[in-house]
């Protein structure tokens, strides 16, 4: 897929996906409305989402120039993403989302943004278990194997994954 094509695939995603569900959603849910609550878990959750807006923003901007495609099973990757972020946690997209979602239940003092981002999460298990994982496995097999067998998929490892001598493991460095 040409650069051109991935970046407006991805940002098209982007604002139906992660927009909405770490967007739309919560202000539907909240109304942006906060409640009484003390200054520093204000900040802590400032920092969460701002966190997650980052980590999503540069995942999204691997699949387009190292994947050659986008998040969306529509528009794959022609090139398994494993630089970057991708190097310490498999879902970045999936962490970054959730931690915005509880960031913002931080910010705003909203219990309801908890629940709601345990029922994403829960969500997105069952989708990286059901679909992602083993469509990945099929696509990319045995680099996708060893990937799959070094880097944790939702807690990130203090160091990055060097990888081995595959096709793409210029990628990882």
């Amino acid at each position: 897929m040409r650069t051109g094509a991935a970046a407006a695939g991805s940002a098209i995603f982007f604002a139906v996906t992660p927009g909405v569900v770490a967007g739309v959603i919560p202000f539907a849910l909240t109304g942006w409305h906060s409640q009484p609550l003390w200054w520093p878990i204000r900040l802590v959750g400032a920092v969460l989402t701002v966190a997650g807006a980052i980590l999503l923003v540069h995942a999204f901007v691997r699949f387009v120039i190292e994947g050659r495609g986008t998040p969306a099973p529509v528009a794959p990757t022609e090139r398994l993403v494993i630089g970057g972020a991708y190097r310490y946690v498999r879902n970045p997209m999936y962490v970054a989302v959730l931690a915005t979602i509880l960031g913002q239940g931080l910010v705003l003092g909203r219990p309801v943004l908890f629940g709601y981002a345990l029922v994403v999460a829960i969500a997105v298990v069952g989708f990286v278990l059901g679909y992602e994982q083993p469509t990945l496995r099929e696509r990319y097999g045995q680099e996708y194997e060893e990937y799959l067998r070094a880097v944790p998929g939702w807690i990130p490892r203090l160091t990055p994954w060097r990888g081995s001598s595959s096709p793409n493991s210029d990628q990882r460095r």
